[in-house]
């Protein structure tokens, strides 16, 4: 489900989960954050994360997307790839979708390849993504276009995302390896610094109290029960906003 590849100092991560288009669930999450967090262990100086196949990440695997155990898998892994301390690169290859778009933000950097596309439809299905992914999201794209891909659920191809300012560059896997190598020759104490700085000073403190309690909210909602039902009974979900 993983597949770790080094190149020079740079750690290649790659999801190997081409049969469900990478989606992920709580063994590849808990598998991403290992490899993470070996990887940095192990003295690389930089990451790069991609998907095989063609597409970088489909988002949550269905079949498990509505669980508890999910969720803390997928929070967990996106923290250790923030809080890594050496530059996190996302080669994204192909589609970033929900789950997808929230491990693409995760890292520092983003290089897109032309098939690339970013969203977050969890409006379309009764979800809800955390506080953190929508205020890295906004901050990254902007307010108007976090609010399209959320209140909307607009989709951005490579284009749009390097535009917006989502994405640094486009490119392909090897552009991203090539970047992340350059990044691998720098001062890492300063490197590590300058992360840790610009994580804190863009990502301030919330009221966080006020915003999980609205957070666990929707997942405890009888819109969650029916777009869980929908799955089921593959057909579009009713939603009544209680």
């Amino acid at each position: 489900m993983i597949e770790t590849s080094a190149h020079g100092r740079v750690t290649v991560i790659t999801l190997d989960r081409p049969e469900k288009r990478n989606a992920l669930n709580v063994a590849l999450c808990h598998r991403l954050r290992e490899a993470v967090t070996g990887a940095v262990d192990g003295g690389t100086r930089a990451i790069v994360l991609t998907g095989a196949g063609t597409s970088f990440c489909s988002g949550a695997d269905l079949g498990e997307v509505y669980t508890a155990d999910f969720r803390d898998a997928l929070y967990a892994m996106l923290h250790a790839v923030t809080d890594a301390p050496v530059p996190v690169v996302a080669a994204v290859n192909g589609p970033a979708i929900g789950a997808g778009t929230q491990l693409a933000i995760a890292a520092d950097l983003r290089v897109a390849a032309p098939g690339a596309v970013f969203g977050v439809p969890t409006a379309k299905i009764g979800l809800a993504v955390d506080p953190w992914t929508i205020r890295r999201l906004a901050l990254l794209a902007g307010n108007g276009v976090a609010r399209a891909v959320l209140l909307a659920c607009d989709q951005l191809d490579a284009d749009a995302a390097r535009s917006c300012g989502l994405v640094e560059r486009t490119g392909s896997l090897d552009d991203a390896i090539e970047w992340a190598g350059g990044m691998s020759a720098l001062a890492p104490l300063t490197v590590a610094y300058s992360k840790q700085v610009l994580n804190e000073v863009f990502e301030p403190e919330l009221d966080e109290k006020a915003l999980d309690t609205a957070f666990e909210a929707c997942w405890a909602s009888d819109d969650f029960a029916e777009g869980r039902r929908a799955r089921t009974e593959k057909r579009p979900p009713v939603f009544e906003g209680r």
